[in-house]
């Protein structure tokens, strides 16, 4: 959490300075999510995410260095410096992006769920989403098919409650967003995006049923993004004091709190922690800095399937 959370604000300084261009959307807030996901997730296991998706990469083993190179537009960043920070991929980390268009990651995983069962292959594969994704068709198709197909797939909503800008009340009759998944007979719980230790709990509990039963599940995790959906956002649409409200739920400081309290985190480990993840983030700004831009004579490369 505490790379994810570092890399974020960097990205966020970086960005004022213009070393970074384009849209950018951070995860600050959320990371109790990704992190709990992830860490019960094999190297060989299928990852599908959305337009936020720094920390999916991050965590499912994408170097820092590579995703930093790719949102300064790098030749050596993991899509060649040709996405930027909405279209990060790895297909040797089984990461299969980033997508900027909402809920286009949906069917795409339902895809790579039915071909890992066709080929009898030993992969898990986890789909991320926002709760603005929800009001899509294709999520509805989606979870129809994985349930009528018998489709091994773990369906992660990430519900902050405001989408883009909109309220999730102005934008959904029905609320509870397990009775959606529900409705598709697909098996579903709601989970405390805020404490890591519920997210392992509940994530654990959905990747088992999975297996077991070789059908798909659905967790809705309730978190909060700190920041505005994206630097170009005023941020209009909620008050300060709400997201001060939610900032005391942080996941990150209910965790050192709880370690603190149970004696297993000496302030040097956090110090060391944290002088680490610095390191690890400023190798990577100095990598993207000084890599290469894309040649000129390339700017025709990977239109068609002969240039791959």
């Amino acid at each position: 959490m505490m790379r994810v959370r570092r890399m974020e604000e960097l990205c966020a300084e970086l960005y004022t300075q213009e070393k970074i261009r384009g849209f950018l959307h951070l995860y600050i807030g959320e990371e109790a999510v990704v992190t709990g996901v992830m860490s019960l997730l094999r190297p060989q296991d299928n990852v599908m995410a959305t337009y936020r998706e720094h920390a999916h990469a991050l965590l499912k083993g994408v170097s820092a260095n590579s995703i930093m190179a790719e949102m300064f537009g790098k030749i050596e960043g993991c899509s060649k410096g040709r996405g930027g920070s909405m279209h990060l991929i790895s297909a040797h980390e089984r990461f299969f992006g980033g997508n900027a268009i909402v809920a286009a990651g949906i069917p795409q995983a339902v895809g790579l769920a039915l071909a890992s069962k066709k080929l009898n292959e030993d992969r898990q594969t986890v789909c991320f989403f926002g709760e603005g994704a929800m009001a899509e068709g294709v999520f509805h198709e989606s979870l129809n098919m994985a349930e009528l197909w018998k489709i091994p797939l773990l369906f992660c909503c990430e519900n902050n409650y405001y989408a883009m800008g909109t309220a999730i009340e102005r934008s959904q009759a029905q609320l509870n967003l397990s009775k959606k998944a529900e409705a598709h007979n697909v098996t579903s719980q709601s989970v405390d995006g805020m404490n890591i230790f519920e997210v392992i709990k509940k994530t654990k509990e959905a990747l088992d049923f999975i297996k077991r039963e070789g059908r798909p599940y659905f967790l809705e995790f309730r978190t909060y993004r700190f920041r505005a959906h994206s630097m170009f956002d005023p941020e209009l649409y909620r008050s300060k004091e709400e997201v001060i409200g939610w900032k005391e739920k942080d996941p990150i400081h209910y965790l050192v709190d709880y370690m603190k309290e149970k004696n297993i985190l000496p302030i040097e480990t956090l110090q060391n922690l944290e002088k680490k993840v610095e390191e690890e983030m400023q190798k990577a700004i100095s990598f993207a800095e000084n890599s290469e831009d894309e040649p000129l004579q390339d700017l025709e490369k990977y239109l068609y399937e002969n240039d791959l």
